[in-house]
């Protein structure tokens, strides 16, 4: 047996036993979620479709009520979406490049990522999408900048263009209707690359600072503290002094990021550790407080402390809980406010682009997701918008959903889906 072969064969064992053993019926979702005590799985579980793309004619399953359609297909890896003021769309294309594996697990995980078009040569370039016939389907494309270092973030303020690269925020001249931008632009912030390499933006309400997700380097701190100096939080920019600090940590991956209107409070999605069983934590949807620590590594969901880490009982003590757990591993990536109105049947609330796991026994996630709000807070059980991204058998992905936002007409959601190379577009049936 070759060494992949049998790196294989290993995963797929431990994969098996963790289904038999622990599998639960039900999803810790909600404000008060049902968390399985921990059950740390040795080898971690590894299972992750293979990337199928779509056939032609085939597109997601959308609910009663709503309709789905390609506003832009032939992509590369598109991840996140930024709609202008003029109404054009713009999309990172950007991917994981991973380097040398370090061990016999992170070679089978890098393999089984290939499989399912999660690593490989990024296209580092955001393109623009145009629909100037109003059809709801874009016929006008252009490279708008290239050259990037897995852009992803996207944000316009007062004539200028930031880009939230893995290594840090950069910022562009930018003129209204213009199709392309060129330079090499200029650096403001500073980020380390590698590990969660994902730099989501979005502007404050008044204009005045950035906000961007950096997630850690690795699962639990595996390297030490000193490598995850920075990471796992959300920083803000100020534009006027271009001072930078880190405004809320021990988030492991937060990666969208919104505005709650009624109490003005910042919300995020958060990726949780792997390695604890297949709801031990579940990931999170939550508001986000200046100086908050969320318990990342030391612990989850409060004070559950994981004892594969070594401890800061200081940390641990002040801990805030999330406010709503969106079930284990569904990897909830991406994240816009929705008013009341945009789709019919729907209230306030809070859209998520669920991508999928890879750290269960039973798949979960695969679909994008409807949160209710009622006076600030989430108020009732997720709904279902789209989904059909993933076989019945759970051995092929026909897409992957990520970023999610309004549509330039205000009635409509536009869904970056990276593994169909899609930007799917949600209307009222």
């Amino acid at each position: 047996m070759d060494f992949m072969a049998k790196a294989t064969a290993i995963v797929g064992g431990i994969m098996v036993r963790m289904r038999q053993a622990s599998a639960p019926r039900d999803q810790a979702v909600g404000a008060e979620p049902a968390i399985p005590g921990a059950q740390a799985q040795g080898i971690m579980t590894l299972k992750m479709p293979s990337a199928k793309g779509w056939e032609p004619g085939q597109k997601p399953k959308a609910a009663p009520g709503l309709k789905v359609n390609a506003f832009a297909e032939g992509l590369e890896h598109p991840r996140w979406i930024e709609v202008l003021p003029n109404g054009d769309v713009l999309v990172a294309e950007s991917l994981l490049e991973a380097g040398p594996p370090k061990g016999l697990f992170e070679r089978a995980m890098q393999a089984t990522m290939r499989r399912a078009h999660a690593i490989g040569v990024s296209a580092n370039r955001i393109s623009l999408w145009r629909d100037g016939d109003g059809d709801g389907v874009a016929e006008f494309r252009e490279a708008f900048l290239e050259g990037q270092r897995q852009p992803f973030g996207m944000a316009l303020v007062d004539g200028n263009f930031y880009v939230g690269n893995t290594d840090g925020i950069v910022r562009f001249p930018y003129e209204e209707g213009v199709t392309r931008l060129t330079g090499s632009g200029e650096r403001l912030v500073e980020f380390k690359p590698g590990g969660h390499w994902t730099r989501s933006l979005i502007v404050s309400p008044d204009r005045s600072r950035i906000y961007a997700g950096v997630g850690s380097l690795s699962n639990i701190g595996d390297e030490g503290m000193e490598a995850e100096e920075g990471r796992a939080a959300i920083w803000e920019l100020d534009l006027a002094s271009g001072e930078a600090r880190i405004f809320a940590s021990g988030l492991r991956n937060p990666v969208g990021l919104a505005w709650e209107p009624v109490t003005g409070k910042l919300w995020t999605v958060v990726n949780e550790r792997d390695g604890l069983g297949d709801e031990t934590p579940p990931d999170y949807l939550t508001s986000v407080q200046d100086g908050g620590f969320y318990g990342w590594p030391y612990c989850y969901w409060g004070q559950i402390v994981d004892d594969r880490v070594p401890q800061d009982p200081e940390l641990v003590a002040r801990a805030i809980t999330p406010d709503y757990a969106l079930g284990g591993h569904t990897a909830s990536l991406g994240l816009c406010w929705m008013p009341e109105g945009t789709l019919p049947g729907f209230p306030d609330g809070m859209v998520i682009g669920q991508h999928g796991s890879w750290n269960r026994s039973t798949l979960s996630g695969y679909k994008l997701i409807f949160v209710p709000f009622r006076d600030g807070r989430p108020a009732g059980e997720p709904r279902d918008i789209l989904w059909g991204f993933l076989s019945e058998d759970e051995k092929f992905s026909y897409g992957r959903p990520v970023g999610v936002t309004i549509g330039p007409d205000k009635t409509s959601l536009l869904m970056a889906d990276d593994v169909g190379n899609v930007i799917w577009r949600v209307t009222g049936a």
